[in-house]
């Protein structure tokens, strides 16, 4: 299927708050959603939620916060499979979908929208490993800023992420979880 439309991602890692904003510039950002569950960074503090919306909005970036319907850290315990939380099982839950449901709108607007978690390397996160596999199967490609006019395609990433095989291996779709135990 040819993509014919896309949003972005970004990881905001270590950095300090400009050099996210001149990131999202970069890209001519115009939404950022906030897809983590617990909005703050004890280590860096300006990503916290306050912090980073009032940061963004000065720049006329708009913020949202979708963590509680997007999140990688569900509340939902029935996501999890030994401790580690279980994407097959998240990507079906009422609340994520309707997470999807309403990047698929932004989308349709012609909203340019970038979605944000905390681990840099997208290969490492929920964005690639499952919004950016439910994306694209709605028709919509998830690009990984990695910097000042740097990206990364979602295909690149998988590939990245699978060592070349990509999503349909000879032994079925690949099953992603988190990286580490959370209960």
């Amino acid at each position: 299927m040819e993509q014919l439309s896309h949003i972005f991602s970004i990881g905001h890692g270590s950095k300090d708050i400009k050099e996210l904003i001149l990131e999202l510039q970069s890209f001519d950002i115009e939404f950022l959603v906030d897809i983590r569950s617990k909005p703050y960074s004890k280590f860096y503090t300006h990503f916290n939620q306050g912090f980073l919306k009032y940061s963004v909005e000065e720049y006329h970036i708009k913020y949202g916060y979708m963590g509680d319907l997007l999140g990688g850290l569900p509340l939902d315990r029935t996501c999890y499979t030994d401790g580690k939380v279980d994407y097959n099982k998240l990507k079906n839950r009422e609340f994520f979908i309707e997470g999807l449901k309403r990047l698929q709108n932004a989308n349709s607007k012609g909203f340019n929208v970038c979605i944000l978690c905390s681990e840099s390397n997208p290969k490492e996160c929920h964005r690639a490993k499952l919004i950016g596999v439910e994306l694209q199967k709605m028709g919509i490609e998830l690009r990984h800023i990695i910097g000042i006019e740097k990206e990364k395609t979602q295909n690149q990433v998988i590939f990245e992420l699978t060592n070349g095989d990509g999503l349909n291996t000879i032994f079925g779709e690949e099953h992603f979880t988190s990286r580490k135990k959370y209960i």
